[in-house]
């Protein structure tokens, strides 16, 4: 009885050593990576960066009616944007953004535009002769779509790369003025008087960016790409009667605009996936 209770307990040693050794055998395989893996899903992204205006040209060989001419560089750029990201690593895209004059006050030669209502010191002529305080400054809306793809350069990590993207759509510029209340009004500024001076224009927008794209395979909060952009845009007036002496313009603004833009922009992304960029095989 001694030798098969014995017997016994060697057994049952070696099935727990052997069920010990297929545990750790198993939870080892698992961790095993045996393919890349990239995404399929949609991407939510919030932009900010910074927008120079690059030379330009319009139809009336006019000085003083490009983008370059109207306002000081930079403008501020913000922005949001939907991605629908295939496995193939395309991507189709749409966003929309906003840019104003980062000084806040940055259109060019005001007196000289608006002799009658800007005196040489940068003041405006208020109601009865007193200064009043004008801010003029730009202000820029874009919307686009688009397609991008993504070069994977890392294969540890196949939804990161070298980004390039191209998009078209619509977009629209203006001057606002926006008075000091507390000084003396300024009525050439106001209301619907300051559509006679706010160069509104409406057109097409061509877009190229080139960057790279960083896709975390396990945060959802850690995904950004760096782009630098360079635009094209074509405009035209959106206004009936226009004035602007520095530009000789008292009347209709029937004059095609060109314009290039560049600069930089930093986005953050959140995919919406509930997946890493991995998958683990059992076996």
């Amino acid at each position: 009885m001694q030798v098969v209770k014995s017997f016994i307990q060697k057994i049952n040693k070696g099935l727990i050593i052997t069920a010990a050794a297929v545990i750790i055998t198993t939870t080892a395989s698992s961790q095993v990576k045996l393919t890349p893996d990239t995404l399929d899903c949609h991407v939510v992204s919030f932009s900010a960066g910074l927008l120079s205006p690059l030379m330009g040209s319009n139809t009336g060989g006019l000085s003083g009616g490009n983008m370059s001419d109207l306002y000081t560089g930079p403008y501020l750029d913000f922005g949001l944007e939907w991605d629908y990201k295939f496995a193939s690593n395309w991507m189709l895209a749409f966003d929309a953004d906003i840019w104003f004059g980062s000084n806040s006050d940055n259109l060019r030669w005001r007196e000289l535009r608006i002799p009658n209502t800007f005196t040489t010191g940068g003041y405006a002529i208020g109601w009865g002769g007193y200064d009043g305080v004008v801010t003029a400054y730009n202000r820029g809306l874009a919307a686009r779509p688009g397609v991008a793809k993504i070069i994977t350069v890392i294969p540890k990590n196949p939804n990161s790369g070298i980004l390039l993207k191209l998009s078209g759509g619509w977009f629209m510029q203006k001057t606002v003025y926006t008075q000091d209340f507390d000084r003396a009004p300024v009525p050439q500024l106001t209301g619907n008087y300051a559509k006679l001076y706010d160069h509104l224009r409406n057109g097409v927008i061509l877009t190229e960016s080139i960057g790279f794209i960083f896709m975390s395979n396990y945060s959802t909060y850690a995904n950004f790409k760096v782009t630098f952009d360079v635009s094209q845009c074509w405009s035209w007036s959106s206004r009936p009667y226009q004035i602007d002496k520095l530009m000789g313009l008292n009347g209709k603004d029937n004059n095609r605009y060109f314009d290039l833009l560049y600069g930089f922009k930093l986005t953050w992304m959140f995919p919406f996936t509930g997946k890493t960029a991995y998958d683990y095989y059992y076996y």
